[in-house]
């Protein structure tokens, strides 16, 4: 079953917590043997680490990245085992584009848990410990928050790097100019500028080191046309070419994430709702924001599996 008006959302760092999706893991054997299939990827048991934490170990880029991935394409199989629609088209922000390439067969699953493990240890390694960092900035217009990051440079780097949604911007770069940068916004009318628990100034420039380095490891892997459009972060476009796939891939790194674009791109493509699959519901909550005539779901437990299938079938 097929629905054009249905979009799939993947999220990306920040989203996981330990003991997410243990109540689908319970009812359904197919969570858990998903989790299987990535822990002997990578060499360690990810589920047990997804359930107990602790949550300073989930947090580490290389570990982040391989769990968010591992749940989503979870949520998806089950979605699909279950006898869901299939969405007319899918994005995910920032990580979650790689679940979204997953879910539409352009990567294989172990060859994604790979790829997204070792993206995750490029982007570690690009910028020292306390070199870098990212603020999200709260209550004030884009243009302000660009205005002041270019003031804030001062021979540094930083940047307005994710557009999560109308009154909230993620700006990224060196810790010193992050933290001036904020201080500006304040003084423009900012309601806050929160420094954010990360270990490095993701989508800034200051990540080029690792997308040079990943794009070696890109051209190594095998991809396919998709199945399902995925409309990238770079480029903002649904490319079917697996070369072009690629590249966006590896500006993604070191671009900002062009979220609110995305999904008024959801809506002008006649997106009527959304379903955010993988834990957490940052996306659902920012869908909010962007277009709030879309319906928007997070799908990661029993109940919200049931209520997505029903709201599928309405549509379908």
């Amino acid at each position: 079953m097929n629905s054009s008006h249905t979009g799939f959302i993947f999220p990306g760092q920040g989203s996981q917590k330990p003991g997410m999706l243990a109540e689908l893991a319970d009812s359904y054997a197919l969570v858990k043997e998903t989790f299987a299939q990535a822990s002997d990827v990578l060499g360690y048991d990810l589920w047990a680490l997804t359930q107990s934490g602790p949550a300073e170990e989930l947090a580490k880029t290389h570990i982040t990245q391989p769990t968010i991935l591992t749940a989503s394409v979870a949520i998806w199989r089950l979605w699909q085992e279950q006898g869901g629609i299939k969405p007319g088209l899918m994005a995910g922000h920032s990580l979650g584009e790689y679940s979204a390439l997953t879910c539409a067969g352009v990567i294989d699953f172990a060859d994604a848990v790979s790829l997204v493990q070792q993206r995750g240890q490029f982007m570690q390694s690009a910028v020292p410990l306390g070199v870098g960092g990212m603020a999200a900035i709260i209550g004030l217009e884009d243009a302000k928050v660009i205005a002041a990051c270019e003031q804030a440079k001062q021979g540094e780097e930083v940047a307005a790097v994710n557009f999560n949604c109308p009154g909230q911007i993620v700006i990224a770069g060196h810790s010193d100019a992050v933290t001036r940068a904020g201080e500006l916004c304040k003084e423009a009318g900012a309601k806050r500028a929160l420094p954010l628990p990360v270990s490095a100034p993701f989508h800034s420039v200051l990540m080029k080191p690792a997308a040079d380095k990943f794009a070696a490891v890109l051209d190594g892997a095998s991809f396919n046309s998709p199945d399902i459009p995925v409309l990238q972060n770079f480029g903002l476009d649904c490319a079917t070419d697996p070369d072009v796939i690629r590249n966006n891939l590896v500006n993604q790194i070191f671009s900002p994430v062009p979220w609110i674009d995305t999904i008024n791109k959801f809506d002008s493509s006649g997106i009527k709702q959304v379903l955010e699959i993988g834990p957490g519901n940052v996306l659902a909550g920012f869908n909010k924001r962007i277009q709030p005539e879309m319906d928007a779901l997070s799908v990661n437990d029993l109940a919200s599996l049931e209520k997505a299938k029903s709201l599928g079938e309405s549509v379908a």
